[in-house]
């Protein structure tokens, strides 16, 4: 995601359907399926989830998931290949950096989130909030250095991560990892944040 509105989106999605297609990938990240897919399923959030794909997979596995963005039309398109699936999810359209899940859920999935530090730093710390015990935090998003040395990635330097900013976003959760990721494309490489938190047994 980047900084277009709501609005924005919903036109970029509607024409991706127009056309039979999809914005992004049917298939989930391949970090995030690598950094979570050998967790014990149990209640998930894939905050700014677009499409759905990282949710839908989650949900295959198991999971007991809700889907957060605030494109209905990328959620809609969510919703009808969930269906297809035969998966539930519950799709909510909702700012990303407000919402507030209703209860502790044991894992949270943020996928390219692109926003302003200050937007991506309260979504991350409301995300931390109502991970229960022992829940993980996944973060995957376009790093800063992508503008220099990477592909592909939006071009403005305000929406794009840095690992100390994410880190400290991520505050009062135990930090698993958190680094770049030299992400290798079909055009190139790409750098990334990543971060791993989890949260701790006393909260």
């Amino acid at each position: 995601m980047s900084t277009m509105g709501s609005d924005e989106w919903n036109v970029r999605y509607a024409e991706a359907v127009a056309n039979s297609d999809t914005v992004w990938s049917l298939a989930p990240n391949a970090w995030i399926a690598d950094t979570v897919g050998h967790l014990e399923p149990g209640i998930a959030v894939d905050l700014g989830a677009g499409e759905g794909r990282n949710a839908l997979w989650l949900a295959s596995l198991g999971w007991e998931v809700t889907a957060v963005d605030f494109s209905r039309v990328g959620l809609a398109t969510g919703a009808a290949r969930a269906a297809e699936l035969g998966v539930d999810i519950q799709w909510i359209a909702a700012d990303a950096t407000t919402w507030v899940s209703p209860q502790q859920v044991d894992l949270v999935v943020i996928a390219y989130l692109q926003l302003p530090a200050a937007e991506l730093s309260r979504a991350i710390g409301n995300a931390a909030g109502y991970l229960a015990p022992g829940g993980t935090l996944a973060i995957i998003g376009h790093d800063v250095d992508n503008l220099t040395r990477g592909v592909g990635g939006p071009r403005e330097t305000t929406v794009l991560y840095c690992v100390e900013s994410v880190r400290e976003a991520a505050l009062g959760l135990d930090i698993v990892e958190a680094r770049q990721l030299n992400r290798v494309t079909d055009s190139g490489v790409a750098v990334d944040t990543i971060l791993v938190a989890r949260a701790g047994s006393a909260r």
